[in-house]
C-alpha cells in the first residue's frame, strides 16, 4: 500500500542511508493513513540522531537545531522551492527498541511507524490503525498521562481536530492525572495551549478541559466566568459569551481567508463581511502570518484576547489580567503588550458604531497611536464580539454599520497610512526653535505631536502652513499659561 507522504519524504530517502534504520512516525504516518499529506516530518532512529540530523540538514541545504540534546532530538528546518518552511524532527528511540518507543507514546493513532526506505510497510503494535478507522482516541497505556501530563491538553485538541471520540478509559486516566499539571513547566503548557487555540475548533477542547478542571492549571481565569451575569443583549453567562466570541472569531477569520469559500458566503453575516472587508483578505493573511512571535500564531493570541475581554467588567482590569497571565505563560514582551492592547481597546470600535457615525481621521490617528499594529486585531475582535453577542438576532443594520467602522480602520491602516496613521512630519524640533522661536522642553514635544495629529486630520498639508499652525498653537499655550 502506498501512503501519500509529502514530497520531502522522497528527498529524505535520497539522503538518509538505509543502514540508519530511520522510521517515519507519529502524525506523519497518521495523516498519511487518513489520506492527508502533512507538511512536516517526524522521524526516529536507534542512535546517533543529532549527528544524523545534522547530516540531513547539510545534504538538504537546511538549518539544524538540537532541540533536546539529552533525549537525542534534533530539528532540521528546510525551506521548499516555493518558500514554505518545513520541519523535520529526528528523535532517538524512547526505549531499547522501536516497539518500546511506539508503546511509550501518547495515543495509539500516533504509535504507528513506517520504514523510511520501505514506505509501504506499517508497524502498528497498539492497533492504532483500527482506532483511526473507528474514530477513537485511545491512550497507549494507563500511565500515558502520568508519564506526561501535557497529554491531558493534547487529547481534546486531537479529538477536535481529527473528529475522534475519546475512549472512556482514556478519559478516566486523563481525569486522574489532572493534578499533575501543576508540575508541568509554563512553557510546555503555553505551547500546547497555543496549538489548541490555533485549531479549527478551539472551543471544543477548552470545554472538555473545563469539564475535568484542567483549565484551572492553564487559564484559571476562565472557569471563574461560569455564572457571571452579562447585560443585555447577552443571553448567557460570561463563560458562554467567551466561547461564542472565540467561535465567531474562528468563523470570521475562516471567511476572510484568501481561499474563497462559497459555503461561508451563504451565512448572511459572514457573507456581508466578505463583501465589505474581503478586499483586505491578502493583507490580513500576511498580518496574521507575521504575528508577534515566529513560533506562535497570532490567531491564537487573538483567541486569548477574545476570552479575556470577559474576565472583568471594565477593559483596564481585564487587560491587566491578560498581562499577568501572559507573564505566567512565559510569553514574549511583544506578545504580552499586544494581548494587553487588544483587551484594553476592544470596546472602542463598537462605541463609534453605537454613536451612529464613522470615526474621524483624528480619531483614527489616535486609535492607531494607542494600539499600533494591534489596532487591526482590535477591529477583528470587535466584529467577533458583536456576532457572539447577538447570535441569530443580529440586527442587519447594526452589523452593516459596524462593518463600515471596521472597514474605515482597515482602510486607514493599509491604504491611507501616510495620510492618516503615520503622516510624515513636516517639521522637527530644530525647525520650531529656529523659525518659530520655540524653546527646548516638554512643550516642544507636545506641539510636534499636536501638529502631526493636525496633519492626520487633514488640517495641515504643507510646511509653511505647519509653521503658522505651530506658532499659533504655541502662542495659545503661552497665553493660557
Amino acid at each position: 500500500m502506498a501512503f501519500p507522504f509529502p514530497p520531502l519524504v522522497q528527498r529524505l530517502q535520497e539522503v538518509v542511508p538505509p543502514e540508519a534504520q530511520v522510521h517515519l512516525v507519529g502524525g506523519t504516518v497518521r495523516d498519511a493513513l487518513r489520506g492527508r499529506a502533512s507538511h512536516d516530518v517526524d522521524l526516529v532512529a536507534p542512535a546517533h540522531t543529532l549527528r544524523l540530523a545534522r547530516q540531513i540538514a547539510d545534504a538538504l541545504g537546511a538549518a539544524f537545531y538540537p532541540l533536546d540534546p539529552q533525549r537525542g532530538i534534533g530539528r532540521v528546518v528546510f525551506t521548499s522551492p516555493q518558500g514554505e518552511r518545513l520541519l523535520i524532527d529526528l528523535a532517538a528511540y524512547r526505549g531499547p527498541t522501536l516497539e518500546d518507543d511506539l508503546r511509550g507514546r501518547d495515543f495509539t493513532i500516533n504509535a504507528l511507524a513506517v520504514p523510511l526506505h520501505h514506505p509501504d510497510r506499517l508497524i502498528d503494535p497498539t492497533h492504532g490503525l483500527q482506532d483511526l478507522k473507528d474514530d477513537i482516541l485511545r491512550a497507549c497505556s494507563p500511565t500515558a498521562f502520568a508519564d506526561d501530563p501535557v497529554r491531558i491538553l493534547r487529547a481534546p485538541r486531537l479529538a477536535a481536530a481529527l473528529g475522534l471520540r475519546i475512549e472512556p478509559l482514556t478519559r478516566g486516566w486523563m481525569q486522574q492525572a489532572v493534578p499533575l499539571l501543576e508540575d508541568v513547566s509554563p512553557e510546555r503548557l503555553r505551547d500546547e495551549l497555543f496549538r489548541i487555540l490555533s485549531g479549527p475548533k478551539p472551543t471544543a477542547p477548552l470545554k472538555a478541559l473545563d469539564a475535568i478542571t484542567a483549565l484551572d492549571y492553564v487559564l484559571p481565569e476562565l472557569p471563574r466566568l461560569h455564572g457571571r451575569h452579562l447585560p443585555w443583549p447577552h443571553t448567557a453567562d460570561a463563560w458562554a459569551a467567551a466561547m461564542r466570541t472565540v467561535d465567531a472569531l474562528t468563523a470570521l477569520l475562516a471567511a476572510l481567508d484568501p481561499v474563497y469559500d462559497q459555503e461561508k458566503a451563504a451565512d448572511f453575516a459572514l457573507g456581508f463581511a466578505m463583501v465589505r472587508i474581503g478586499r483586505y483578505r491578502q493583507a490580513l493573511a500576511e498580518h496574521l502570518r507575521r504575528g508577534s512571535h515566529p513560533e506562535r500564531p497570532l490567531a491564537a493570541l487573538l483567541a486569548l484576547a477574545a476570552l479575556f475581554q470577559y474576565t472583568a467588567e471594565e477593559p483596564a482590569p481585564a487587560a491587566q489580567a491578560a498581562a499577568t497571565r501572559g507573564q505566567a505563560l512565559r510569553l514574549s514582551n511583544a506578545e504580552i503588550r499586544r494581548w494587553r492592547t487588544m483587551v484594553r481597546y476592544h470596546r472602542l470600535p463598537e462605541g463609534w458604531t453605537a454613536r451612529g457615525r464613522l470615526p474621524s481621521r483624528r480619531e483614527i490617528y489616535r486609535y492607531f497611536r494607542a494600539t499600533g499594529e494591534a489596532g487591526v486585531d482590535v477591529a477583528l475582535l470587535s466584529l467577533a464580539a458583536m456576532l457572539a453577542r447577538y447570535g441569530p438576532r443580529l440586527p442587519h443594520d447594526r452589523w452593516q454599520a459596524h462593518l463600515e467602522t471596521a472597514r474605515s480602520l482597515l482602510s486607514a491602516w493599509w491604504e491611507q497610512r501616510e495620510e492618516v496613521v503615520a503622516p510624515r512630519p513636516l517639521l522637527n524640533g530644530e525647525d520650531l526653535i529656529r523659525e518659530v522661536g520655540a524653546r527646548p522642553g516638554p512643550l516642544l514635544g507636545q506641539v510636534l505631536e499636536a501638529l502631526r495629529e493636525a496633519q492626520a486630520a487633514g488640517e495641515v498639508r504643507e510646511r509653511e502652513q505647519a509653521l503658522r499652525w505651530a506658532a499659533a498653537w504655541l502662542e495659545a499655550r503661552q497665553r493660557d499659561a
